[in-house]
């Protein structure tokens, strides 16, 4: 008998991926609560930055709201991670490489549970964006150009949860990385405009930070309009981490099946 055809793999890997994800509620809820709770914390918080010369916008909410989709992309380096590990504990992934499987099924099927996180986290922070009076100077087509640079991000962070899995084979390794992640979101431009950072060292870290540029992509859209530098650099950087994730957990993917 001949293996199954690659698509008929990764319909296998990825049904069982988004099930997993949606019998879940301890992986959907923090992924759009958290990131809906600090927005909702910071907004009073900061408002009166909006009063400082410069700043793009009249609506703390609307500059903030840029945030919200790339914390919420963060989320997915645990949840992919996580369900990964599980999998390398439990021995499923031995019991997988003793089949025709081909790795790029197994890496595009457990991308799949991520997707469909990313697509609801991106619809429910619209939303709730649309309702608490945010703007939006891009209308709709900006919306659906939010919801696809959102999803990429997701993608790219989610590989990096496979790639530190397969690395460790540990839950609690890949937990560890959100500390990471989140220092990363905070040593960004999410809080200030880059060119209004007093601090030339945290200016200087928020420029080099990839995170920056994702969080200015979405922010073009709500606040700018069809902002074509901020665009490219922000799907740029997008691009670029799935490319590298991918690359990764194919390299790392590897060497855990040389393993077994």
């Amino acid at each position: 008998m001949s293996a199954p055809s690659l698509g008929v793999q990764v319909g296998q890997i990825a049904r069982r991926s988004v099930l997993r994800t949606l019998r879940q509620p301890a992986q959907i809820v923090p992924a759009l609560a958290f990131p809906l709770f600090l927005l909702a914390l910071n907004t009073p918080g900061l408002e009166r930055a909006v009063s400082l010369p410069g700043f793009p916008t009249d609506s703390y909410l609307t500059f903030a709201l840029a945030v919200t989709f790339v914390q919420g992309a963060l989320v997915a380096i645990i949840n992919s991670g996580t369900d990964l590990a599980n999998d390398i504990e439990t021995g499923f992934l031995n019991r997988l490489a003793l089949t025709p499987l081909r790795g790029v099924a197994l890496i595009g099927g457990l991308l799949a549970g991520t997707v469909v996180l990313g697509v609801i986290q991106a619809i429910a922070f619209l939303l709730v964006g649309l309702a608490a009076g945010a703007s939006f100077a891009t209308g709709l087509p900006g919306a659906l150009a939010i919801a696809l640079l959102s999803l990429l991000t997701v993608i790219g962070f989610g590989t990096l949860g496979i790639v530190a899995a397969l690395r460790t084979g540990s839950g609690e390794a890949v937990q560890g990385l959100f500390p990471v992640a989140f220092v990363l979101l905070f040593m960004s431009s999410g809080s200030l405009p880059r060119d209004l950072i007093e601090r030339d060292w945290f200016a200087t870290v928020a420029t080099y930070n990839p995170v920056s540029y994702l969080i200015e992509g979405v922010r073009s859209l709500l606040i700018d309009g069809w902002d074509a530098r901020a665009l490219a650099l922000g799907f740029g950087v997008a691009v670029g981490l799935v490319a590298l994730g991918l690359a990764l957990s194919s390299a790392a993917l590897r060497t855990r099946l040389v393993r077994t």
